[in-house]
């Protein structure tokens, strides 16, 4: 019998709102991201592609199917790895259980064929590399079934890329051992030694080396050249080519004994400099990915399922659905998100959050997928599973930001777009210059191959992504998250960072601040007898007076709330109330000694209430309540100050406790008794008066002033709302963190500009060198392959930073 549909089928890719991320193999410079993207925007049905040269990976959003956009990959000279994986489907019962399966999961993003063997309960899939388990999970449980085994994709990627950095590298010392002859003949030519290898052992190793390495090359080149464009293939295949083809010319013409007039060296040489070059890269490009790599490892590959009896089965954590009851041990990664059933344990969220202190997690408290079970055992519900979850929420966003261009890129875009055809214009007006100077063909044609070799679109490609994708995932791992190049180049200008007060300033929850009891009466005693009161009472003064006493509270007879006052009630055999000032004025007591504290404490804007025996009347207590500042919040704002950024406060508080609190942490502009409404409005008047403007918020009523501002800062722990709305997340309730996230943003985009510096400088200082005859073409590959390798080492060192403003304990 065929089971029903539980949902409706899958977004995909033919849903013009679908997004789809290829990985593209192939690409060395910013003009190969180029091509790529015009390839895929001439697909009919897509809307958008952008390209990021150092992730390796094409975005693209529309209406295509992705065997499509493939092809056009592939059309235009690059690779899209693929994988086929085999998976297990429970539920299936008759053929069309086949036909609705297949249907579902060709419908899932990077799904591009499926097969199902009904007998074997088996789907044989070919997906793009990277495809993972839950979208697959997602389809089957809405078509009615359930993905029953599944390998570990991101396990199966990581090793893939390394076992091809594993290859590069023995490809590179196969080239080192084929140009050493080159490079030691080429050390003793200033001395005037010839230690150059006979002329046939030169022909022999650069055949070696072009069989072996120039048809990369080539095939790229010849892409390139079949789309009308160009890039460092191109200029490398040419360079090379044109010194191996005079060489062989001399070799031909004058034979062995003209050894000197040959310059194999020069096109060994520098294909050498670019496969090392291209090693070193790909080691530091994948530097930079590390962080988004970590997120996603911490995804445990299996979990233990509970059956209504409580059996434990292990299965697939892909296979997991809402509702789901998991068990976990302690040392164990929780799979999914969830709410604990019970048992109580210690969580670490220190992947998640950066807050490395230990969570205590008791029945009803919710945990995230990825973090850590420390001791106890936890039964859990799942309530989010697979792209849903906080983890992969989190990885979305770092992946996001790290494939999105900053503002800056588009000056990159155009410069490399016309950087090919100008440096071949180059090269040709350096041989015909050098020609009519008089120099003979040979000199000129190697000044010229100098200009091909030397040039490099690659450095100029990666100067931005690879600063964005190391800053991203440096930021990320301290629970700061950057949700795109944009925000990152807002961030770096901020000079006004406006707070609002509760809940990111302040914990958000009143505190009882102090206590002052009557002439004759005992604080404690005094104590007792407010949280009696206030044990029956949901008020949040209550919790406040509760958590101060600590211990159980006398038992309370006759409790009535008062509503807008207080509470009463008989305590000890005694009638007593509790409430506000109003209620205080109702019984007629007389405040007498506490009069002058009250004031004092209603000047610093605490809120106060009075312990009362109204058969007296007579005064007992006097309560005052605030709601403190969180612990990094005086460390945030002086961590601003260092960084030479003005804070202000927004409240809506009356303006007394808005400026107690202003007070208490050294800020000096505070706007108070603002309606949530006006927050953006004032947000405005800052920009206005010169400011660029930062605004930090957690609520559903910041979410306008968060969007007003030139960046918004939304605490983590506040609403979706807050959180679209802005441009930076702290993934923790931490002020501290602002500092933190400017910081990071800062140095971002001073690794972006330094970068650009630095590949523009190098060609600007480079190709004229080359065309002057002042680089050989063996030294010109050199720095061509450092100069790429120094644009990403360069953004490398932003993995080891870290925020230098630590939150007292």
């Amino acid at each position: 019998m065929e089971p029903n549909p539980v949902a409706p089928p899958a977004a995909t890719l033919e849903n013009p709102a679908a997004r789809l991320s290829l990985p593209v193999e192939g690409m060395t410079c910013a003009s190969c991201a180029g091509r790529v993207e015009r390839a895929l925007r001439k697909v009919p049905g897509v809307t958008e592609a952008h390209v990021n040269l150092a992730a390796e990976r094409a975005e693209v959003t529309g209406a295509a199917a992705p065997a499509e956009l493939a092809a056009a990959i592939r059309a235009a000279g690059y690779a899209v790895p693929e994988v086929e994986r085999i998976i297990g489907i429970e539920g299936m019962s008759c053929a069309s259980c086949v036909g609705r399966v297949e249907r579902a999961l060709s419908k899932v993003p990077g799904v591009l064929s499926v097969s199902v063997n009904l007998a074997a309960e088996q789907a044989r899939l070919r997906l793009l590399a990277g495809t993972g388990d839950a979208g697959l999970a997602a389809a089957l449980a809405r078509a009615g079934y359930r993905l029953a085994a599944a390998p570990d994709d991101a396990a199966a990627e990581e090793d893939a890329a390394a076992a091809r950095l594993t290859r590069q590298g023995r490809e590179v010392l196969a080239a080192a051992v084929i140009a050493a002859p080159f490079l030691l003949g080429m050390a003793g030519m200033p001395f005037g030694l010839d230690w150059m290898p006979h002329p046939w052992v030169q022909l022999g190793l650069a055949a070696l080396m072009f069989g072996w390495f120039g048809p990369r090359f080539l095939r790229a080149a010849w892409g390139a050249l079949r789309a009308r464009t160009g890039n460092m293939d191109l200029l490398v295949s040419l360079g090379t080519g044109a010194a191996l083809g005079l060489s062989l010319w001399q070799l031909w013409r004058h034979g062995a004994g003209h050894s000197h007039g040959l310059y194999f060296e020069a096109a060994v040489v520098v294909l050498f400099f670019v496969v090392l070059g291209k090693w070193l890269e790909a080691r530091a490009r994948r530097g930079t990915g590390a962080a988004l790599r970590a997120l996603l490892a911490l995804r445990p590959p299996t979990a233990r399922r509970l059956d209504p009896d409580g059996t434990e089965h292990e299965v697939p954590a892909a296979a997991l659905l809402v509702g789901d009851r998991i068990a976990v041990r302690p040392g164990e990664r929780i799979p999914v998100d969830a709410e604990v059933e019970s048992g109580e344990a210690g969580v670490d969220e220190s992947a998640l959050t950066g807050e490395s202190r230990p969570v205590a997690k008791a029945p009803g408290g919710a945990v995230s997928a990825g973090t850590v079970v420390l001791d106890g055992r936890l039964v859990l519900r799942a309530t989010a599973v697979g792209q849903d979850t906080t983890l992969a929420r989190i990885a979305a966003l770092v992946s996001a930001a790290q494939a999105s261009r900053a503002p800056v890129q588009k000056l990159v875009d155009r410069v490399s777009a016309v950087f090919v055809p100008v440096v071949l214009v180059i090269a040709a007006a350096t041989l015909t210059g050098w020609l009519l100077a008089g120099a003979g063909f040979e000199a000129a044609l190697l000044h010229a191959v100098a200009v091909l070799v030397i040039a490099c679109p690659c450095a100029l490609g990666l100067a931005t992504p690879a600063a964005i994708m190391a800053g991203t995932g440096a930021a990320a791992r301290a629970g700061i998250l950057l949700r795109d190049a944009e925000a990152i180049e807002r961030a770096h200008s901020i000079t006004l960072v406006a707070f609002d007060k509760t809940g990111t300033l302040t914990e958000g929850r009143p505190r009882l601040a102090a206590l002052h009891p009557a002439p004759g009466m005992e604080a404690v005693d005094a104590l007792a007898l407010a949280a009696a009161l206030q044990a029956g009472s949901e008020h949040p003064l209550a919790g406040a007076v509760l958590a101060a006493h600590g211990a159980p509270p006398p038992a309370v007879e006759g409790f009535r709330a008062l509503p807008g006052r207080g509470v009463e009630g008989i305590v000890r055999g005694r009638r007593l109330v509790l409430g506000s000032p109003r209620l205080l004025a109702e019984t007629g007591a007389a405040p007498s000694a506490l009069a002058a504290v009250a004031e004092a404490e209603a000047a610093q804007g605490r809120s106060l209430a009075w312990l009362l025996d109204p058969a007296g009347p007579a005064v007992l207590a006097l309560l005052a309540f605030e709601d403190a500042p969180k612990p990094g919040a005086e460390h945030a704002v002086a961590g601003l100050r260092a960084l030479g950024v003005e804070v202000a406060m927004l409240s809506g508080d009356i303006a007394a406790a808005a400026r107690a609190v202003a007070a208490r942490l050294g800020i000096t502009q505070v706007a108070a008794e603002v309606l949530p409404g006006d927050k953006a409005a004032q947000v405005q008047a800052w920009r206005q008066e010169g400011a660029r403007v930062a605004m930090v918020g957690d609520g559903v009523n910041d979410a306008p002033a968060l969007a007003a501002a030139d960046l918004g800062i939304a605490m983590g722990t506040g609403t979706d709302v807050a959180m679209a709305a802005a441009g930076v997340v702290l993934m923790r309730g931490d002020p501290g963190l602002v500092p933190a996230a400017l910081d990071i943003t800062r140095r971002t985009y001073g690794k972006v500009k330094g970068n650009l510096a630095w590949a523009f400088a190098y060609n600007l200082l480079g190709l004229p060198l080359a065309a002057l005859g002042l680089l050989s073409p063996p030294l010109a590959g050199a720095a061509m392959a450092l100069s790429s390798v120094c644009v990403v080492a360069n953004a490398l060192r932003l993995t080891r930073w870290r925020p230098a403003v630590r939150v007292a304990a």
